[in-house]
C-alpha cells in the first residue's frame, strides 16, 4: 500500500535532532537544517553494508581527479548484490544518482532515508525483493566538497552545501554523450555493467516563484522506441498520481519560462539532447526520470518530497518491471534491425499552444532602477492561477535514415574514436585489410564553428547532405554496425548533425579549417588561365551579373577559381566517416 515516506517529518524533527541512532544523516540529526559533508556518504556506505549484510553491498565504482572514492551502495533483499546475480535471476535495476549537480543535494539526504526506510520494511514493503537498487548518493564528489553558503543563492537550505561543476570546471549534466570526465567514464562503466532499466537522476531547479514543488520528466515518453515509450509514460503518470495524492503539486515538464523572467511567455516542452540523463538512456532503450525539486521550497519539504519520489518510483518497478524490462529487450531487438530506417536525431515542439492552469503567486513586472529591465516581483502570500500557454507538441526534427550497414571511422581517427565507444559499450571492429567501394560522405555547405568554448570545446554545426561517391579507408580503420541495440547511440554519436554528436562537440573540427592556400598573384594567373574554358568564362561572368557579394569580393573571386584547380584540397569540408550499405 502506497504512503508517504517519512509523512511525519516535520513534526520529528525535534526529535531527531537530538538522536544519535546509527544510520541517521547529519541532515536527520541537524532537523533538515544542514547536509553532511563527502566523508560521511563513505561512512553511511560502510555502516549500511555492516547493518544489512546479506542485503547491501558498498562498492567503490570509481576515483575522481581530487582522488575521492566514487561509492555506490548495492541494495536488494533477493540475494542478487551482483550484475551477474540479477542478470540470472531477471531483476530489474533501478539507478537512483543524487549530486551529479552538487549544490542540489536533496537526493543524497532523502536517498539515505530512504534507504533506511525500505529496508527495515517501513516503505516500499518488499520491493527490495524483485528489483536491485544502485544507490550513488553523490556523483559529484570533488564538487560536493566545494562547500559554501552561497553556493546556490535562490535555493532555501541546506545551510551550506556543495558546488555545481567538477574540480576540472565539467558539469557532468552534459557530459554523458561525450564523456569527457574520468566521473562520467566510472558512470558508464557503472551502467554498463549494471544496465538499469530505470534511472533516476535527483536535482533542483532554478527558476522562479511558485506553488509546484517538482517536476518529473521521463523519457521515453516523446522520443525513443514506441513500445517503451508506454512502460515510460506509465512510470510518469503512476509516480506523478502518488505524489500527488501525498499533496505535492507535481508537473511533468521543466518549469522554465520560455522567456527569461516572463511567466506570460509560458513554458515548452521538449526531448533533452543526450548530453544530459533523460536524453541519453533513451538511446540506450532504458528509461530515465529527471527529478527537479523546486528550489524556493524548503530543505526539509524538498528531502521529504525527493524521498517520497524514490520510494514510488521502487514500487512501481517492483509491480511493473518485468514486463518494462520485456519491452526494453524488444527495443533491443527492434534497434539491432538492419539500417534503412527513418530516424530522429531531434526533436522540436510544435509551434501551437494550448492554455494550462499554472500554480503561481501574484507578482509584478516593474521596471529595475538597478538592471533598467523589466523585473519579475513574487508575493508568495498570494497564490495565484496562472492561465499560460505550454507548447507540448513533440515532433521530430532533423530525421535522417540510417545507414544501410554502418559506419566506417579511418584509421587517422580510429584509436580515440574506439575509446569513446568503448565507454558506451558500443559494438565496432578494427578492419584487417584496407576497404575502397561505394560510400556515402557528408560535405558541409557550410560549417560555423562557436564563438566561445563549451565545456572545453569549440562546438561546431554543419550544413550539408550525404551523398554517393567512391572512397577508401586504410588497415586500422573501424566498422561500426547499425546492427546492434545501441543503433540509436551509435547514430547520435556519428551523425554529423545530431547535437551531441562527436562532430558537433569539435571533434572533428580539423576536417573543417583550411591549411592549404594558393597566393593571391598566383590564383591570379591560374583564373587567366581557365578563363580561356568558355564555360568556366561564362559560369564566372554569370556569378558577377546575379551574386552582388561575389562581385565586390575580391578573394570569393579569386577562390572560385581555386577550388576548381587540382590543388585545391577536396577534403576541406569532408566529414571524415563515411557512412556504407555493405559490411567491409
Amino acid at each position: 500500500m502506497l504512503r508517504p515516506l517519512f509523512a511525519t517529518l516535520l513534526l520529528a524533527l525535534a526529535p531527531l535532532a537530538n538522536a544519535q541512532t546509527p544510520l541517521t544523516t547529519v541532515a536527520e540529526r541537524s532537523g533538515f537544517i544542514e547536509t553532511g559533508r563527502y566523508e560521511e556518504v563513505t561512512a553511511l556506505c560502510d555502516a549500511f553494508a555492516r547493518r544489512y549484510p546479506t542485503s547491501v553491498r558498498c562498492i567503490t565504482f570509481g576515483t575522481s581527479p581530487e582522488g575521492r572514492p566514487m561509492k555506490a551502495l548495492i541494495a536488494s533483499t533477493s540475494g542478487a548484490l551482483t550484475p551477474e546475480q540479477a542478470q540470472r535471476r531477471g531483476l530489474p535495476v533501478v539507478l537512483v544518482q543524487g549530486g551529479i549537480h552538487a549544490g542540489e543535494i536533496d537526493g543524497k539526504d532523502a536517498g539515505f532515508l530512504a534507504l533506511r526506510e525500505v529496508l527495515d520494511g517501513k516503505a516500499a514493503t518488499g520491493a527490495l525483493d524483485k528489483l536491485v537498487w544502485v544507490f550513488v548518493p553523490v556523483f559529484n564528489v570533488d564538487g560536493h566538497e566545494r562547500f559554501g553558503a552561497w553556493n546556490r543563492p535562490n535555493q532555501r537550505g541546506p545551510k551550506e552545501m556543495g558546488w555545481r561543476t567538477t574540480a576540472q570546471n565539467y558539469n557532468l549534466n552534459r557530459d554523458y554523450l561525450k564523456a569527457d570526465t574520468p566521473e562520467m567514464q566510472a558512470m558508464l562503466h557503472l551502467v554498463q555493467r549494471w544496465d538499469p532499466l530505470v534511472t533516476v537522476d535527483l536535482h533542483a531547479t532554478n527558476g522562479a516563484q511558485f506553488e509546484h514543488d517538482i517536476s518529473i520528466q521521463v523519457e521515453p515518453v516523446h522520443a525513443g522506441d514506441a513500445g517503451l515509450r508506454e512502460a515510460g509514460l506509465a512510470l510518469r503518470t503512476g509516480v506523478i498520481d502518488d505524489l500527488a495524492k501525498q499533496g505535492s503539486l507535481p508537473l511533468p515538464y521543466y518549469p522554465s519560462f520560455v522567456v527569461n523572467d516572463d511567466p506570460t511567455s509560458g513554458f515548452e516542452d521538449s526531448v533533452p539532447p543526450p548530453r544530459f540523463s533523460h536524453g541519453y538512456y533513451l538511446l540506450r532503450n532504458r528509461i530515465a526520470m529527471l527529478v527537479e525539486t523546486h528550489s524556493w521550497k524548503t530543505y526539509p519539504v524538498r528531502v521529504r518530497i525527493t524521498g517520497n519520489t524514490v520510494v514510488s518510483v521502487l514500487e512501481h518497478v517492483a509491480r511493473e518491471g518485468v514486463s518494462w524490462q520485456a519491452a526494453a529487450k524488444q527495443a533491443d531487438i527492434a534497434a539491432a534491425s538492419p539500417g534503412g530506417r527513418a530516424e530522429p536525431l531531434t526533436y522540436i515542439a510544435a509551434p501551437t499552444a494550448r492554455t494550462v492552469d499554472f500554480r503561481g503567486y501574484a507578482y509584478t513586472r516593474t521596471m529595475s532602477e538597478v538592471s533598467g529591465a523589466p523585473m519579475t516581483r513574487y508575493d508568495e502570500t498570494t497564490p495565484q492561477i496562472w492561465k499560460v500557454p505550454l507548447k507540448d507538441d513533440i515532433r521530430p526534427g532533423i530525421v535522417v535514415e540510417a545507414p544501410g550497414a554502418g559506419y566506417l571511422v579511418p584509421a587517422a581517427e580510429a584509436s580515440w574514436v574506439a575509446a569513446v565507444l568503448k565507454t558506451h559499450g558500443v559494438e565496432y571492429r578494427l578492419l584487417g585489410k584496407p576497404w575502397q567501394g561505394d560510400a556515402d560522405v557528408f560535405r558541409a555547405r557550410k560549417a560555423s564553428f562557436g564563438a566561445g568554448p563549451v565545456e572545453t570545446h569549440q562546438r561546431l554545426t554543419v550544413e550539408g547532405d550525404w551523398q554517393r561517391e567512391t572512397r577508401g579507408v586504410p588497415t586500422g580503420s573501424l566498422f561500426v554496425p547499425i546492427a546492434q541495440a545501441k543503433s540509436r547511440l551509435v547514430m547520435a554519436l556519428l551523425e554529423p548533425q545530431a547535437p551531441d554528436s562527436l562532430l558537433a562537440w569539435g571533434r572533428f573540427n580539423n576536417a573543417f579549417e583550411r591549411k592549404e592556400y594558393m597566393e593571391d598573384y598566383v590564383a591570379e594567373t591560374v583564373a587567366r588561365e581557365m578563363l580561356q574554358d568558355p564555360a568556366v568564362k561564362a559560369e564566372f561572368e554569370r556569378k558577377l551579373r546575379d551574386d552582388k557579394a561575389f562581385a565586390a569580393d575580391p578573394g570569393a573571386r579569386l577562390a572560385f577559381f581555386y577550388r576548381k584547380h587540382p590543388s585545391w584540397d577536396e577534403r576541406y569540408q569532408l566529414y571524415p566517416v563515411l557512412r556504407v550499405d555493405r559490411a567491409p
